[in-house]
């Protein structure tokens, strides 16, 4: 976060202090990285251990965060913050496929970013993986005089704004309190060189008569940039644009000449796309009948925190899930809502959503022009940066280990690679005879429980084309392995959304396995428990494991449709 320039003003008659302290451990958590022991939120808010503790199981009862033994550790519920804040920009949304065709286009990472404070925070990242690339993540914040896009953003501070960067550059010369970048080299930290008020004032000026901005390693050596501002149709900087490349590549020198004239044409077709009249919201392709029903995400509304209240009693921080809940009342095509409106889509109190909303604008979270509240950048330090990095095992991990706890068996993710599933998660049970699979392991996925989901879930002729591939060879007496049966299994385990498998892959083992879909219901992995075949017949495992199976998927599509909306989430 960025420092404070003087001390901050004191918060209004009508702020909610008990709201203001539990943010304070959300902010704590999210800087530590998204996992913190308990006893070191205490030191590091200042708070009560016992204060600490409902305010966690608050933001666990919202399945913002979970608690493993001693540490708490960030959950991809807490992303729908992020979420509301971006859907409201509606940034990602109209400009982020012209960022995509443009990192396509030149083969290098852009990304988009916005003016936060004396410091700027990416909304957007299109990555090209190489071994020296920009490992920078939605919602990271920046100095902004630590790169090209600061120097745009600044050409259009007043005096107030060149004050507080002054004074926080004075207060914090190695920016520190900047974890996404580098730690100041020695020699750049002083008042006389790179960073300072005469070179950062030079390159400002610089960029406002060129139109554009160059970073010649000001984030750490090798890494060059070139950033162009977006405009609205009132002609203010909403958002810049950067094209960022290596030294190995193209030099500082190099870098404009080879991006700006397809930069200027990209930067052309975004502020045609702002000034388009706003897209109907996109909804995702409906699930399939054949799908596990997907549980209802939870109740967002008054009703839901009072009865969680109920339920916890003294646990439950109620005005904590109240300021929540108001940041989750923006959104698409609810940029900015006055008071009613607010009040009206959380069911909560006026006084009351008049009070959390006034407490979020005093810590810089929602913006307000007397009548009309906007969500700001600064919601994304709520956790948007450590969690825009989970991967779908990363997300699967804790569910699987529940299904372990109440089904008593072993939990495994796979994903189709090839002709082959290839194990990307996986919770072992403890017994003395237990399956003994590890991630990474790979089994050919005609015979598997997974595989047939996975295949079940390809196009009629991806599968044909899938099986007339595989070398179908019987690896138990049991093994299918008649195309025209395995396509009759396929096509029956599209319907029943689930597939059982006795013995076909080693003698003994039984599986049962279900999909799990993206946010437009593509099966993307599957997921399975696997037992012992003389424990229970295959009818008993059916109807003892499949509900909890479908269970688990369903909480994994959720957190994946949350984590997915703004992020790819890599599958393995």
């Amino acid at each position: 976060m960025t420092h404070p320039a003087t001390d901050p003003p004191p918060p209004p008659r009508e702020a909610v202090g008990p709201l203001m302290r539990s943010l304070s451990v959300l902010r704590a958590l999210s800087a530590s990285g998204g996992r913190q022991a308990v006893g070191d939120l205490v030191r590091a808010t200042g708070l009560a251990r016992s204060t600490v503790d409902r305010v966690l199981s608050t933001l666990a009862r919202l399945g913002h965060v979970r608690v493993e033994g001693r540490d708490a550790v960030l959950a991809p519920g807490l992303l729908e913050l992020g979420n509301a804040y971006l859907a409201a920009s509606e940034l990602p949304d109209r400009l982020a496929p012209a960022a995509d065709r443009l990192a396509d286009a030149l083969d290098e990472s852009v990304s988009l970013a916005v003016p936060d404070g004396d410091g700027v925070r990416f909304v957007h990242q299109a990555t090209r993986r190489r071994a020296m690339s920009l490992a920078f993540r939605i919602g990271d914040l920046l100095p902004a005089e630590r790169g090209a896009v600061g120097a745009l953003f600044a050409a259009d501070w007043d005096e107030d704004a060149w004050l507080r960067w002054r004074q926080r550059r004075a207060a914090d010369p190695t920016d520190a309190g900047f974890p996404a970048v580098p730690p100041r080299r020695g020699e750049d930290a002083g008042t006389a060189h790179r960073g300072s008020v005469a070179e950062f004032t030079s390159r400002v000026e610089a960029a406002r008569t060129a139109g554009w901005s160059l970073d010649d390693q000001l984030i750490e050596p090798g890494l060059v940039a070139v950033a162009m501002p977006v405009r609205d149709p009132r002609g203010r900087p909403v958002c810049a644009v950067s094209v960022v490349s290596h030294t190995s590549r193209l030099t500082a020198e190099d870098l404009p000449a080879a991006v700006l004239p397809q930069l200027r044409k990209t930067v052309a077709e975004m502020e045609n796309s702002l000034a388009a009249p706003a897209p109907p919201p996109s909804t995702p392709p409906s699930t399939p009948p054949s799908a596990s029903p997907p549980e209802p995400p939870p109740a967002r509304h008054a009703s839901w925190t009072h009865a969680a209240k109920q339920e916890l009693g003294p646990e439950f921080v109620e005005s904590l899930a109240r300021g929540l809940l108001t940041l989750t009342a923006f959104g698409t095509g609810r940029a900015a809502l006055p008071l009613t409106a607010v009040a009206e889509a959380t069911g909560l109190a006026r006084a009351t959503a008049r009070r959390a909303l006034l407490t979020l604008e005093h810590l810089g979270y929602l913006t307000s022009d007397g009548r009309l509240f906007r969500p700001t950048p600064k919601v994304l330090e709520l956790g948007f940066a450590p969690l825009s990095g989970l991967s779908l095992p990363d997300i699967a991990q804790p569910h699987l280990a529940a299904l372990v706890e109440r089904v008593h068996d072993s939990a495994s993710m796979a994903v189709l690679s090839g002709t082959d599933i290839r194990y990307v998660a996986r919770v072992p049970t403890v017994r003395i005879m237990s399956v003994n699979i590890t991630v990474g392991t790979r089994f050919p996925a005609y015979p598997t429980s997974m595989g047939r989901v996975l295949l079940a879930g390809l196009p009629p002729a991806e599968r044909t084309a899938h099986l007339a591939q595989t070398g179908l060879i019987p690896l138990t007496r049991h093994t299918v392995t008649s195309p025209d049966s395995l396509a009759t299994i396929l096509e029956q385990t599209h319907k029943d959304g689930y597939a059982l498998v006795d013995e076909e892959l080693e003698e003994g083992l039984r599986s049962i396995a279900v999909p799990v879909r993206d946010r437009h219901a593509r099966v993307v992995a599957a997921i399975n428990v696997s037992t012992h075949a003389g424990h229970r017949s295959p009818t008993e495992d059916r109807d003892t494991l499949l509900p909890h199976l479908r269970t688990a998927a369903a909480r994994i599509e959720a957190d994946l449709r949350t984590a997915g909306r703004y992020v790819r989430v890599p599958l393995a």
